[in-house]
């Protein structure tokens, strides 16, 4: 009896955290300002590092370190994708970007701009970058039996 209470109880609190509320979306930032966010890109020195389709990499003196943003995917770059990426950015590093790092590094080479950035600038930067991403569906083939 007790081990059917204690799985209850469990079966419960799972349902509660959870996030049962049907207004419950995910996460998502307040809307942001796209101008801003390039002007924020430009202003943090991200194309010394990276470059979007309008903004050239600049390059970093002394290193060759250039990460490709935006451009077609075949996933959605979402808000938390996002600002994961930009306020830990060692947590998922992309393949591709992982290739191009040195043997043996696991962080990534971005610095951390938790205590430079404000929060208004993060969410405009995620607006500018999330507009650089087009989804491209995986090429579907369909077989005849």
């Amino acid at each position: 009896m007790r081990s059917i209470l204690a799985l209850l109880t469990f079966l419960a609190f799972q349902i509660l955290m959870s996030g049962c509320n049907p207004n419950s979306a995910g996460f998502a930032l307040p809307e942001g300002d796209f101008e801003n966010g390039k002007i924020n890109f430009v202003g943090m020195a991200c194309n010394q590092c990276h470059s979007v389709d309008d903004l050239a990499w600049e390059g970093l003196e002394g290193k060759d370190v250039h990460f490709r943003l935006g451009g077609e995917v075949g996933k959605v770059k979402t808000y938390g994708d996002l600002v994961t990426s930009i306020i830990n950015p060692s947590h998922r590093i992309a393949r591709s970007f992982r290739q191009e790092m040195a043997e043996g590094d696991t962080l990534s080479p971005m610095p951390n701009y938790n205590e430079v950035m404000t929060v208004q600038e993060l969410v405009d930067l995620v607006t500018f970058l999330e507009k650089q991403y087009r989804v491209t569906p995986p090429q579907t083939i369909y077989y005849t039996w």
